[in-house]
């Protein structure tokens, strides 16, 4: 049975410092266009919310206002973003005690009051003085609290849309070189059991194992798993979570359920991490390929044929 590859700490420094200066180039050549567009768009939205809320004046907002806030996506979007800092949907379900379902706030106004109380609770008053001080805002202060809040939510959704984007492009690199050693994609699926995982020589996207997310698994010609995390990170500390938290938490998950023979938990990376976190990740079962060098994960696979 051939062991899956384990790097040295010289090893491993080599490759990620490559991957941190394929980060450079690529974050240099983020057009700027694409963060002036995002931030037009939610110029436009954040306008229409002041306008909405009747410049946040809370005396003058009504149950049909609040409705038509939570339930307009583009809406609701902006309206997270009064707070400061701004809350997630997910955030705000679980501190409201409520639910953003639309159908579930037109029945119940109680709920919706709720969501919108929580958010005005947390309002940025730093961007929105005017609310506490109970006047209406200058146009200068509209403008300025408008602009820093289209700038901010550019940016994150600047941000956001970097990591989908190099996350699916690492994905497609992967299957390319899955597929150029003749595996075949099979469809996606639940796998309680290892009878379960695709036959030898096939491979399936993005399905559950164990109970837990895999965006790829391989059968290896030797009869074991071969679990692929696709991880992309943005920063050293980004790369905790990526890496140590989620993708080799996933290992030691996997090893545990299936054991050493019969899986193998394998991450490839891309971006920027830190040695003793890469040393973490691999001393607990998970073996780690580059995305800049996938040769050595297809070597691997055809090592076991």
């Amino acid at each position: 049975m051939i062991h899956p590859p384990r790097w040295t700490e010289e090893q491993l420094e080599g490759d990620r410092i490559v991957a941190t200066e394929f980060f450079r180039e690529e974050r240099m050549k983020e057009p700027l266009e694409r963060y002036l567009d995002f931030f037009d768009e939610r110029q436009s939205s954040f306008e229409e919310l002041l306008e909405t809320l009747v410049d946040i004046d809370v005396s003058e907002i009504n149950d049909e206002t609040v409705l038509k806030v939570l339930t307009t996506p583009e809406l609701l979007r902006s309206f997270r973003y009064l707070s400061g800092p701004p809350i997630s949907e997910d955030d705000l379900e679980v501190v409201a005690n409520a639910s953003l379902a639309p159908t579930k706030l037109r029945r119940s106004p109680q709920q919706a009051r709720a969501i919108f109380k929580t958010v005005i609770a947390g309002l940025d008053r730093r961007r929105f003085p005017w609310v506490n001080e109970g006047r209406e805002p200058t146009e200068a202060e509209k403008n300025v609290a408008t602009i820093a809040s289209a700038a901010l939510m550019a940016s994150q959704q600047t941000g956001t849309d970097r990591r989908n984007v190099s996350k699916e492009l690492q994905e497609q690199s992967v299957f390319a070189a899955l597929n150029g050693l003749g595996l075949k994609r099979v469809s996606q699926r639940t796998i309680e059991t290892l009878v379960n995982a695709p036959g030898s020589g096939e491979y399936c996207s993005e399905s559950n194992l164990g109970g837990r997310k895999a965006d790829v698994i391989v059968r290896l010609w030797d009869g074991r798993v071969l679990a692929i995390e696709c991880k992309v990170s943005n920063s050293s500390v980004n790369s905790i979570k990526r890496l140590n938290n989620d993708a080799a938490a996933k290992a030691k998950d996997w090893i545990g359920k299936f054991g050493t023979r019969q899986i193998v938990p394998a991450a490839v990376l891309s971006g920027v991490f830190k040695i003793p976190h890469l040393l973490s990740a691999q001393d607990q079962g998970l073996t780690l390929f580059w995305a800049h060098k996938l040769d050595t994960l297809t070597g691997f696979i055809a090592a076991t044929k």
